[in-house]
């Protein structure tokens, strides 16, 4: 599947902190996550949680890493991927308290942009 405008990936303040606090080979399959992502390849890297949220994933043997995002589409040129916020997974299901930030972020986001 390929999009009419081409994809890029903003990483908000908190999701970088997060991203920095991760291990690094968990931010090299991050970073091969959004290339994949930004070439148009959909994955079990990038899944939706409704409510227009995404969760880029990976994992190690130890733990679940999730950054959240959702979709800015009102560029001319360009469709946002924005990362929200990141946190560490224990089990299956994203903690709805996580869905939760990741909405108020993108209302905050929207409403700083003018839309």
């Amino acid at each position: 599947m390929k999009f009419n405008k081409p994809i890029d990936i903003e990483i908000l303040q908190e999701a970088l902190e997060y991203f920095d606090s991760i291990p690094e080979k968990i931010q090299i399959k991050f970073l091969k996550s959004f290339d994949k992502t930004k070439d148009g390849l959909r994955g079990s890297w990038f899944k939706n949680l409704g409510n227009d949220v995404w969760e880029f994933r990976e994992r190690d043997h130890q733990k679940f890493y999730r950054l959240l995002a959702f979709w800015d589409k009102t560029g001319n040129t360009e469709t946002l991927i924005v990362t929200t916020h990141g946190f560490d997974k224990k089990t299956n299901k994203t903690p709805k308290k996580q869905i939760d930030k990741a909405l108020r972020i993108k209302q905050d986001y929207f409403k700083n942009k003018g839309i």
